[in-house]
């Protein structure tokens, strides 16, 4: 199907980008990678009256500073996988970004296209649930940050507001004794989680779980924070059984819909699965990192 007919504007800067978004709010749209809204355009779920492109404001790029690792929004999911600090020391977040879709996703897509859209069947935003990140978006007013686990509201829905572009994905800088784990299944390589869970663990000096994220995606109209299974672990010891309990907590939490994925039942069982796999490969990682 062809796009509906919409007008196009690339900004030279943010500035001249939220004005448009506040002139035309409503209908404006922003575009990054356009991977997530394109294929919407051709279907014509999408039919916005303007894109915004905003492919010549920067906000790209990975760094450091004591207390976050700073994502910029344009940042695309191989540039990511590919940067040093993420190589050396992001091992969860690496392997996240190396498993979105094929290459050609990989190269255009982009990590804050990708938290921006919502979908309830994407990796990126589990990530930051369970890490207990913070997405930075600006308006007119000046810049705002959002809690994770307070911006996916519903299905394709954020708290960024019309006329507010996300600029920056902070996520907590890693410490010792702190690992996350990540698993998904899928049909085939490249594809949308039947399934999928991310959990970071937190070691007390006593080898007991201080800390515990878990979240899962592709199992309700939004991806979600375990927060039942988190609480499981808590003052728990790591183990089989304590994973399982986690498990079980999550899948319980879940709310997953029939479709050509797996009947109901199917998906809690996996839910419980992916919570148990993604935990063994936190507190391994955990351990590793002491």
């Amino acid at each position: 199907m062809i796009p509906a007919q919409v007008d196009y504007v690339r900004p030279a800067d943010i500035g001249e980008a939220l004005r448009i978004l506040q002139e035309r709010e409503g209908e404006a749209k922003v575009l990054a990678g356009g991977y997530s809204l394109i294929p919407l355009l051709k279907l014509r779920l999408a039919q916005p009256g303007i894109l915004v492109d905003i492919a010549k404001l920067g906000m790209d790029g990975v760094s450091e500073d004591d207390d976050w690792l700073r994502i910029g929004a344009r940042t695309t999911h191989r540039a990511f996988h590919e940067h040093p600090i993420v190589v050396d020391h992001y091992p969860m977040l690496r392997s996240v970004a190396g498993g979105i879709g094929d290459p050609q996703v990989r190269n255009w897509g982009t990590i804050g296209g990708s938290v921006a859209h919502a979908d309830p069947a994407a990796d990126w935003p589990a990530v930051l649930l369970a890490t207990h990140a913070q997405v930075v978006v600006r308006g007119g007013d000046g810049e705002r940050t959002i809690p994770a686990r307070e911006f996916f509201l519903d299905t394709f829905t954020t708290a960024i507001a019309p006329t507010e572009i996300l600029t920056e994905v902070r996520i907590p800088r890693r410490r010792r004794r702190v690992g996350g784990g990540f698993a998904k299944l899928e049909r085939k390589a490249g594809d949308f989680a039947t399934v999928a869970a991310c959990t970071t663990v937190q070691l007390a000096e006593d080898g007991s779980i201080a800390r515990a994220g878990i979240a899962l995606t592709a199992v309700a109209e939004t991806p979600f924070a375990a927060t039942d299974a988190e609480a499981v672990l808590i003052g728990q010891r790591p183990s089989e059984e304590a994973f399982r309990a986690a498990g079980v907590a999550a899948g319980a939490q879940s709310r997953p819909a029939a479709d050509i994925r797996g009947p109901v039942e199917y998906k809690r069982a996996m839910a419980a699965e992916m919570v148990v796999r993604a935990l063994r490969v936190a507190t391994q990682r955990a351990l590793a990192f002491g």
